[in-house]
């Protein structure tokens, strides 16, 4: 029988970590969903969604580019904010290549020139990627809004996206492909994250929670998933547990008649049907942790270092 061969790459291939940073609620995971073409990072309108560091991989014929969805760099208010902060920072000294993603939208404030001071130390070539282009009013404001940037930095590249609408991501790819040194394929063709399957699950839930609950539950969720087995009808059963601070913040969860965590299971099941490729029993549960925010043990049970 042949040996399975590796599969030759052209000589000038081309591999590399790019960091996606920028303050939160710009689009950050928006825009790496839109360019692996697949749901991994979760979506919100609330800031500071994304806890973790998150590995998505995109493989082309001519590059591998390994992207890395990190938590919004802000002010942290609490232990976990202190976290996700830590491993924002961290990852802009690991990777080859940084894309600082901006809102068209929203004026240049501190926490843009916040993240803009952090980049001077990396001395990593910074792609800035000017998002929500499709909701500019006035198209002519965004030259304006270009010149502004890069007055403050300089930029190796400044590219107007639409990461929602898919528009112009080919452009921002070859930009950023230009920084990236030549080397192998580092995962299989067909891999996107490193993340296994239970955490991507527990963060579709806690994404539908976010939605569904607006302001009444802010960050003071965490999800987990307790077990995941494929039943004898070959139905997946998935059992999750959504924590919470206080009972009040369970109420709310549960709804009325539980009609608010019967919404969320079924809006979540959808998600996590087509992660697992078939039918999905989800059994959501709702317990209370005190102040889990705050609390170095709980946040390590959570996978917080």
């Amino acid at each position: 029988m042949p040996k399975n061969e590796p599969k030759k790459l052209p000589k000038d291939y081309k591999s590399g970590f790019v960091a996606v940073i920028g303050r939160p609620n710009v689009g950050k995971s928006t825009l790496i969903n839109s360019l692996i073409g697949q749901k991994i990072a979760i979506m919100s309108d609330k800031p500071q969604t994304t806890r973790n560091r998150i590995m998505c991989v995109l493989t082309k014929p001519d590059a591998q580019l390994v992207f890395l969805d990190t938590p919004g760099i802000h002010k942290p208010i609490d232990k976990l904010g202190e976290y996700m902060v830590k491993a924002a920072e961290g990852t802009l000294q690991e990777v080859d290549a940084i894309i600082f993603v901006v809102d068209a939208n929203e004026k240049f404030g501190p926490g843009e020139h916040y993240i803009l001071e952090r980049l001077k130390s990396t001395k990593k070539p910074v792609v800035l990627a000017i998002n929500k282009v499709d909701l500019l009013e006035d198209k002519e404001a965004l030259l304006p809004i270009i010149t502004n940037y890069n007055g403050k930095y300089d930029f190796a590249a400044t590219v107007p996206i639409s990461a929602l609408e898919e528009n112009n991501l080919e452009g921002l790819l070859d930009e950023v492909k230009k920084y990236l040194p030549k080397g192998p394929q580092y995962y299989p063709e067909d891999m996107v994250t490193d993340q296994p399957e239970r955490l991507i699950i527990a963060e579709m839930v806690r994404e539908k929670v976010l939605h569904l609950t607006r302001d009444e539950v802010p960050h003071s969720i965490a999800v987990d998933v307790d077990e995941m087995k494929i039943r004898d009808n070959g139905d997946n059963y998935v059992r999750v547990t959504i924590y919470v601070e206080r009972d009040s913040q369970k109420g709310i969860i549960i709804g009325k008649k539980g009609a608010m965590l019967k919404e969320i299971g079924a809006q979540a099941r959808q998600d996590v049907q087509m992660l697992l490729g078939g039918k999905v029993f989800l059994d959501l549960w709702v317990k209370v942790k005190k102040d889990w925010r705050n609390r170095d043990n709980i946040l390590k049970g959570f996978g917080f270092e």
